[in-house]
């Protein structure tokens, strides 16, 4: 009676895990497919390349700032050498 007992607990704790990976796969898969449509769009593609040069010059800043000894954040606005 008692392995009766477990078998049924066990069948139904397990009837919403499956559930539930079966629901996480499926909008999984439709994330995937949404992030590369947007990769696509002509829009994106600019935007990417706008935080591409952002963060060319943030890394620029960053790589003077390690070379040199004075403190670049006291500097003046423009930031420029």
């Amino acid at each position: 009676m008692s392995a009766r007992r477990w078998a049924l607990a066990l069948a139904r704790g397990s009837v919403p895990v499956g559930l539930g990976l079966l629901l996480w796969a499926a909008v999984g898969a439709g994330e995937e497919r949404r992030q590369e449509t947007l990769k696509a769009l002509p829009e994106v593609q600019a935007e990417l390349g706008t935080r591409r040069r952002q963060n060319e010059l943030i890394m620029a800043a960053l790589r003077e700032a390690a070379e040199t000894d004075e403190n670049v954040a006291r500097r003046p606005v423009p930031w420029r050498k």
